[in-house]
């Protein structure tokens, strides 16, 4: 590496996957940075295909909300039978909106018993059944589109709305990308906490600082990908800009609590589970 500028140096020590490929991190939004991981192939060997599950639920439903880029959005709908304005955002891994979320979306549902629960279509509709369908779809992945579907999102809920959000993986990066965007100074609702598995963390202080809810960061501490030195930046950012972080690593590699994942750690998924659980029970209240 003698011959890379600096700042490359330093990008392909905190990437190493990304380097192997000659992919390098510049500058870039966190989802963006993410969807670069695509272009690696031991990335999308480590994902598995899912295998076939079909979700029966009697009480989600698909919806779809108006997005402010003049479009339509949608995503599964679980509804409590009581009145309420608490509402957990759900953010699907790369694969899509499929039954695997739907049925983590009900699981919380369930569990959280007095919580709205969506679990959001971020690619409109598509849904990937294998490693390089799903690469491509997050690769065109739109920042500016995933934006305004969680907006749509917020208007569905209403400004009197309190908000939570989960996601794995692509879906952990969007479940904090989603709370900045619900602590905007236009949205009305109010965030109140933010789990985040294995996604890629925001480097930006200056928005960090925007944040308003707590987050609980879910880690493998063999992810080769949001490896340990990337989870620590993520503390030291979090500590700079004055918010609440609370990490929880396990001795695992990346997507170990994935619901699709054939070959996921169950007892690691299980104890992280109950960790967001209460995390979520804890400040939708």
């Amino acid at each position: 590496m003698k011959n890379l500028p600096v700042f490359l140096i330093l990008l392909t020590l905190t990437f190493p996957a990304l380097a192997q490929d000659g992919i390098t991190v510049c500058h870039t939004p966190a989802m963006e940075s993410f969807a670069l991981f695509a272009s690696n192939k031991n990335f999308n060997t480590d994902h598995r295909p899912p295998q076939p599950y079909v979700h029966q639920s009697e009480d989600g439903r698909m919806i779809t909300f108006d997005t402010p880029d003049g479009k339509t959005a949608t995503g599964f709908y679980l509804e409590p039978n009581v009145d309420s304005d608490e509402y957990l955002f759900v953010f699907h891994e790369w694969w899509g909106l499929n039954d695997y979320i739907k049925r983590e979306a009900e699981r919380y549902f369930n569990d959280l018993e007095t919580v709205h629960v969506i679990a959001l279509d971020m690619y409109d509709g598509k849904v990937a059944s294998t490693p390089e369908e799903a690469g491509k779809l997050m690769q065109a992945m739109n920042q500016e589109r995933g934006s305004a579907i969680v907006k749509g999102a917020l208007d569905f809920a209403g400004i009197n709305a309190e908000i939570a959000t989960v996601g794995w993986c692509f879906g952990g990066g969007w479940s904090l990308e989603a709370g900045l965007i619900t602590s905007g100074p236009d949205e009305g609702a109010e965030l109140v906490g933010s789990v985040m598995y294995y996604g890629m963390p925001v480097k930006d202080i200056n928005r960090l600082e925007l944040l308003e809810g707590p987050v609980l960061g879910i880690f493998g501490s063999q992810d080769e990908w949001i490896n340990p030195d990337v989870v620590d930046q993520f503390k030291a950012n979090m500590a700079q800009a004055g918010k609440s972080l609370e990490v929880e690593m396990y001795d695992a590699v990346h997507a170990f609590a994935n619901p699709s994942n054939p070959d996921y750690n169950k007892e690691y998924a299980d104890e992280a589970y109950r960790k967001s659980l209460a995390f979520l029970q804890h400040t939708l209240k």
